[in-house]
């Protein structure tokens, strides 16, 4: 018995690219993923990945900042919480 699988575009595009014979084997696999996980290792090593969840708005208007600044927005979060953290970055006294 056959399972039929609803396959999406992308999905469909690559079984398609495969069965056009597209696809070669790579030469010493276990080793050249070895490689790419190092590389990867390193990667994260260097930069810490954080993932953070803000509101639309503010998203919106952090990337407005950052262009207007000629930044990315990634570089401006970043920067702020750089400045944060070194203390140059503080909490106005409220009156």
């Amino acid at each position: 018995m056959v399972n039929k699988v609803r396959l999406g575009l992308d999905e469909r595009d690559l079984l398609d690219s495969y069965e056009r014979g597209e696809w070669k084997s790579v030469a010493e696999l276990p080793k050249r993923l070895r490689q790419y996980q190092s590389y990867a290792a390193a990667a994260l090593e260097a930069e810490g990945l954080v993932s953070i969840v803000l509101p639309k708005k503010d998203l919106q208007a952090i990337r407005r900042k950052a262009a207007r600044s000629g930044v990315s927005y990634q570089m401006l979060i970043a920067d702020l919480v750089h400045q944060f953290v070194s203390g140059r970055l503080v909490e106005k006294a409220r009156a």
